[in-house]
């Protein structure tokens, strides 16, 4: 009888298996982080910690009748309050969770801010995980700029931490592949493909905008598949989680037959209770016994594009063998 292993090794840290909670509401106390460990998580990303959020929350607070100084202590305060709750959350969840505890940075400028990051490898986070998710609509913006400020946020966080860093992208990229190739370049140690946009909607009866569908669905898995099966084999060596669309144990095994050593979920858990993870081993241990497979490492990205210089062959192929049945 086949014995299977679960293990899988993301960003150099060693996990009992591939299911990573993402960072979310789900991942924002340490008493939920206990319960998550216990149900099975591989590994857990903290709640992000929002630069924009802790900047707003600074400025609502300003009144026009401080002075500039004493606006600025005020600002200052707000950010070191908020910087203190999260290096304790660091710190309790490394108590009671004998799992990679993973910190998460939501940042969109190379500023003095992510210096921060410092003081949450002294907290003990296992990794770092980095968020540069913003939207590009600047009509005098220049080319590449943005991915530009992906890999000068990272060389400055470089500079001053020595644990893994983790870049998690926005599928708003001209090229992810190019991008990868670069963040590795310059130090990093694995990417989380995508990160998932606010999705917006409109009430055509109130005439206001609203919020689309919270959870990710099964379609939006398309994208990190088709991505970390082209970049796997590209660049191969980073390691790459599937983030959007991991809504049932099948696209555990679709990820990683793609190319990703882990996953990351988070709709799945809200969904189907933590009751999720142990499913999801479950079903991954038992296809791995039917298939013959008795470790990750056997089966993870067999089906990526190994013809890298095929990929537009690849997939037009496909496109043709679908609709060639169509009439």
């Amino acid at each position: 009888m086949t014995i299977t292993n679960l293990k899988t090794t993301f960003a150099g840290l060693s996990l009992r298996n591939p299911i990573i909670i993402s960072s979310s509401g789900l991942t924002n106390s340490v008493g939920k982080n206990k319960k998550l460990a216990e149900e099975g998580a591989g590994a857990i990303v903290l709640k992000s910690l929002f630069e924009e959020q802790i900047m707003l929350e600074a400025d609502q607070l300003k009144d026009p009748a401080f002075s500039p100084e004493g606006s600025d202590y005020l600002e200052e305060y707000i950010r070191e309050h908020k910087l203190s709750e999260y290096l304790t959350l660091i710190k309790e969840s490394k108590k009671v969770c004998p799992i990679p505890i993973i910190a998460s940075i939501n940042c969109y400028t190379d500023s003095e801010w992510v210096d921060f990051a410092k003081q949450i490898e002294e907290a003990g986070a296992d990794a770092l995980e980095i968020n540069i998710l913003a939207l590009q609509s600047d009509v005098q913006y220049t080319y590449g700029s943005f991915e530009q400020r992906h890999i000068d946020i990272l060389r400055h966080i470089k500079k001053t931490i020595s644990i893994p860093v983790i870049m998690k992208l926005g599928d708003n990229l001209t090229n992810p592949v190019a991008l990868i190739d670069q963040l590795y370049a310059n130090g990093a140690a694995a990417v989380v493909l995508f990160n998932r946009f606010y999705q917006p909607d409109i009430n055509i009866e109130k005439l206001e905008h609203i919020s689309g569908e919270v959870f990710s669905n099964a379609s939006d898995l398309a994208t990190p598949l088709r991505w970390i099966g082209i970049a796997s084999a590209a660049v191969d060596k980073i390691d790459y989680a599937a983030s959007g669309g991991v809504g049932n144990a099948e696209a555990v095994v679709k990820a990683i037959l793609a190319g990703a050593s882990a996953v990351e979920v988070c709709s799945a858990v809200y969904q189907n209770t933590n009751a999720f993870i142990g499913e999801a081993n479950r079903f991954l241990s038992a296809w791995m016994t039917r298939k013959g497979f008795n470790s990750i490492a056997q089966f993870k990205g067999k089906l990526n594009t190994k013809d890298v210089k095929g990929i537009n062959t690849f997939e037009r192929t496909q496109f043709l063998k679908y609709f060639g049945k169509k009439e």
